[in-house]
């Protein structure tokens, strides 16, 4: 007769999610997305485009996140039954099927769990991630792009709506740079721990004498932000550029130069847009970003936390805080935690759950020392 016996591991589950919703504050978010319902129901909500953007957009993830915590009580309810179940019929396929939903169960609320330690003032935000090659040639635009792909993947994965804002192809393979924005809940907070210079060590798929090169790729994590427009940015403090948005190769996806570079003369940043098809739209995007941007950097410097948000990533030796080793022993190593995969497939395909965990918390204890 089979008895399969989980209840120490679900009851262990239940008291981690008791704690989780706690933290989270049911009830209020409750409250919150009641409010921003009323708002988003108003007859007069589009007429005031920009505010109706994000109305419906706190709306949308407020309910997200409060899906997330109830599925899980769910989930726990059901699998109690599954495993009453199972012993009742002495069903093998449903132990098993049990045995593969506590594994599950347990990853998503370790999830829900690290969320809980995303208490700083962004962390609650969208993402704008971006990738630069660094050095390493040819091996290093093809990192880039590998990363791209894993970040793409990443989102996927967890059904995050992303849209891709710029893509600068390199001349050989790969990508000289490319941004992105991930909007989800507190996908700034999950994802800024990606922040920083990445090394790739593998045998060049580009050379002929089979020796080992070592390539570099920069990655940039911002917060999307709502109030991104009080920074004002005088014309005559940044230089327009038009061109025509392009593809692989050189491959001519528009007709028209609807791509905008915005370069902003006393900083020297520089954002490009190209995913619309309007040159007013990517001019619009584009100086979102850039707003962006200022507004971190007169943050920071208000506040003197240094490299907090966005930092400066040289992409070369020194300052990496993750290894790729695609020769040899296969490895993935996090230099600042420690954490480390022997499947490196699995990450470039948008695995990043320990990784990311193991980030979250590694900072929270730094921040708590």
């Amino acid at each position: 007769m089979l008895e399969l016996d989980l209840s120490e591991d679900i009851h262990a589950l239940r008291v981690t999610y008791g704690d989780i919703r706690e933290v989270v504050n049911v009830p209020a978010l409750r409250d919150e997305i009641a409010r921003l319902s009323e708002e988003a129901g108003a007859p007069d909500l589009w007429d005031d485009p920009e505010q109706a953007q994000k109305v419906t957009s706190a709306l949308s993830h407020r309910q997200s996140e409060l899906n997330r915590v109830e599925a899980v009580a769910q989930r726990l309810d059901d699998l109690e039954v599954l495993i009453e179940l199972a012993n009742e019929m002495g069903d093998e396929d449903s132990a098993h099927e049990a045995r593969a939903e506590l594994t599950a169960l347990t990853d998503v609320i370790n999830q829900l769990e690290v969320q809980t330690l995303l208490d700083g003032e962004y962390d609650n935000r969208s993402a704008v991630i971006t990738i630069r090659s660094g050095a390493g040639g040819d091996d290093a635009t093809d990192f880039a792009e590998m990363l791209l792909r894993m970040y793409l993947r990443y989102a996927e994965h967890h059904s995050y709506p992303v849209k891709v804002l710029d893509t600068s192809y390199a001349e050989g393979a790969g990508i000289k740079s490319a941004t992105i924005e991930i909007d989800a809940p507190y996908a700034f907070g999950t994802l800024s721990v990606e922040a920083g210079t990445h090394r790739l060590a593998r045998i060049s798929p580009f050379g002929s004498a089979d020796k080992r090169q070592t390539s570099f790729a920069a990655v940039e994590v911002l917060p999307v932000m709502e109030e991104a427009t009080e920074v004002e940015i005088p014309e005559n403090d940044i230089r327009v550029d038009v061109f025509r948005s392009s593809g692989p190769g050189g491959q001519s996806v528009n007709t028209t130069d609807s791509a905008v570079r915005i370069t902003h003369i006393p900083t020297g940043i520089v954002v490009s847009m190209q995913n619309e098809k309007s040159q007013i739209q990517n001019r619009a995007a584009a100086l979102r970003v850039l707003q962006t941007r200022l507004l971190l950097m007169q943050r920071e410097e208000e506040a003197a936390k240094k490299k907090q948000l966005a930092g400066t990533i040289t992409a070369s030796w020194g300052d990496q805080i993750r290894s790729y080793f695609l020769y040899g022993q296969q490895l993935v190593k996090d230099l600042r935690t420690g954490y480390e995969s022997t499947q490196p497939d699995q990450v470039f395909d948008g695995d990043l759950e320990g990784f990311i965990s193991a980030g979250i918390r590694w900072r929270k204890r730094k921040d708590e020392e």
